[in-house]
């Protein structure tokens, strides 16, 4: 008897792939990010990354703050006018749908084009403060990688 070949994707697989569609909605000029929010296999949130609500964004200005000072990736988000997409997600659900839940987060760059999507440190506190329990980036390769968040509090985020 042949084995069964599964022709449907694995949750994870599924769920990062709807956070790359949700990153298309991003209105950052450098990288877009998408983060969805499960619980049981359930979308409870999603976000993206762009200005908050009201303000006028970088695709409308057509320019981007940091990238005119040439600061690098990971550095002075003070100078960003966005919210990122795990915070934005994480603001749209209830703190019972985040207690236990699975966050996906997917960017692409917008030179290179898929990205380490690894949450920032600011991110990492805010997720850890929503006791969500279960964190899958991607690796910037098409592949995920999978982090139990508490294994951040071992050293300060």
């Amino acid at each position: 008897m042949k084995k069964k070949q599964n022709l449907r994707p694995g949750w994870d697989e599924y769920f990062i792939n709807i956070a790359k569609v949700v990153a298309t909605r991003a209105t950052c000029l450098r990288r877009k990010y998408g983060a969805v929010i499960t619980k049981d296999n359930i979308i409870v949130s999603t976000g993206y990354n762009g200005a908050p609500a009201g303000m006028k964004d970088c695709l409308e200005a057509g320019k981007c703050t940091r990238k005119e000072l040439q600061i690098p990736h990971g550095e002075r988000y003070e100078l960003c006018h966005s919210v990122h997409a795990e915070a934005n997600a994480i603001i749209r659900a209830s703190g019972e749908e985040l207690n236990g839940a699975t966050i996906y987060i997917s960017g692409n760059d917008h030179e290179s084009g898929e990205c380490l999507s690894e949450p920032c440190m600011m991110c990492k506190r805010m997720i850890l403060n929503a006791r969500i329990k279960k964190v899958v980036y991607s690796n910037g390769e098409n592949g995920i990688i999978i982090v139990n968040p508490k294994k951040w509090l071992r050293k300060r985020v």
